[in-house]
């Protein structure tokens, strides 16, 4: 019986992706252990929305390889990367975020000797299969975006949406219930563009979702403000339902709106406000989460002192801060950055005033 270490990185989807691997594998008898240096086989699951995340998990890939262990990549930079991950770990299998179902094969022919490379985007859905769980179950509805945003290398690696029918959604909870789980996370590349291709919207998936006579709660993951705008009144009427957990997560990455164009966001600051405003009043004391890159390479003074000013004035709740890093294949790649401790300052004062709110 093949031991199997398996660790994974990044979004909830990436996260619910280790676990249908680890469902499935478990359900095939392999058994999943701690330990790098008694594993048969290594399974890291890669994000590289972060240049600080992706050469974190590189360092740590580099380090296994040195162990002449049988090591599958998996996540978002086998597809994104395939160059990068071919030359650095010529002995490592590859598989991405399309192709979980094939992990079986990878494995078996792994274990055999054989290296392979299970790339390219496919219709995949990322239901019925076996998953891995505890106390809360990660339900994704849709894989990749509609959007092209210009620093955002997940992109490339997940490519176009691909929205999930409806029924096979509510089917999927429904069985996760009958299993006892009564917290949910709703998730995907980005939320608020669930339903473009199949002709639905996320409000209509959600109404579906908690007109379920059962006891659960869902808590809804990340939303460009873009699509959210086009139903945005019914979304808040929506969230007014008890079995939905009072937290939004809407990443407005600047304050400015020059940056939100060279970004190529689709949104200005003034529909970001509209959003939380409308939130706020609707539903007191709900959770606003949001997302800023500091640094971007055309953001100027005025451009961060806008930034600056627009958390004060939303005071969120949570706020992520990254600092800017180019990633590669993406518009942002070419141009110029700025020098790392304007960046740096940059992001310590924003960190600071945040703190102080």
């Amino acid at each position: 019986m093949s031991k199997v270490y398996l660790k994974f990185y990044g979004c909830q989807a990436n996260l619910d992706d280790g676990s249908i691997l680890k469902g499935i594998l478990t359900k095939n008898n392999f058994t999943f252990i701690d330990s790098v240096k008694e594993a048969d086989i290594i399974i890291i699951g890669t994000c590289i929305v972060k240049s600080v995340t992706s050469n974190k998990i590189l360092n740590q890939l580099k380090e296994i390889y040195k162990l002449n262990k049988k090591l599958i990549i998996a996540g978002c930079m086998p597809e994104s990367e395939t160059n990068l991950c071919k030359k650095l770990f010529p002995r490592a299998s590859l598989i991405n975020t399309y192709n979980l179902t094939d992990i079986l094969d990878v494995v078996d022919e792994l274990l055999s000797g054989k290296i392979t490379y299970h790339l390219g985007k496919k219709k995949e859905l990322k239901l019925g299969l076996p998953k891995y769980f505890k106390d809360v179950v990660t339900i994704q509805i849709s894989s990749g975006c509609n959007s092209n945003c210009s620093f955002c290398e997940t992109k490339l690696a997940k490519g176009y949406i691909q929205s999930y029918p409806e029924e096979l959604i509510i089917k999927e909870i429904k069985n996760y219930i009958k299993k006892g789980i009564k917290k949910f996370n709703i998730s995907s590349t980005n939320n608020s563009d669930y339903g473009i291709d199949i002709k639905t919207n996320l409000p209509s998936l959600i109404k579906k979702i908690i007109s379920i006579d059962e006891d659960f709660k869902i808590r809804i993951g990340m939303m460009n403000p873009k699509n959210l705008l086009n139903y945005l009144d019914e979304l808040v009427e929506i969230y007014k339902d008890k079995k939905i957990i009072k937290f939004i997560h809407i990443p407005i990455q600047s304050g400015s709106d020059k940056v939100l164009k060279d970004m190529n966001r689709g949104y200005k600051i003034k529909d970001f406000i509209k959003i939380v405003d409308k939130f706020k009043k609707e539903i007191p004391g709900i959770n606003i989460s949001t997302d800023i890159i500091v640094g971007y390479p055309t953001e100027n003074q005025e451009d961060f002192n806008e930034t600056i000013d627009l958390i004060k004035k939303i005071k969120p709740e949570v706020l992520n801060i990254s600092k800017f890093g180019a990633r590669p294949g993406t518009v942002a790649a070419k141009l110029k950055s700025l020098k790392s401790e304007i960046v740096k300052e940059r992001s310590v004062l924003l960190t600071k005033e945040y703190k102080n709110l």
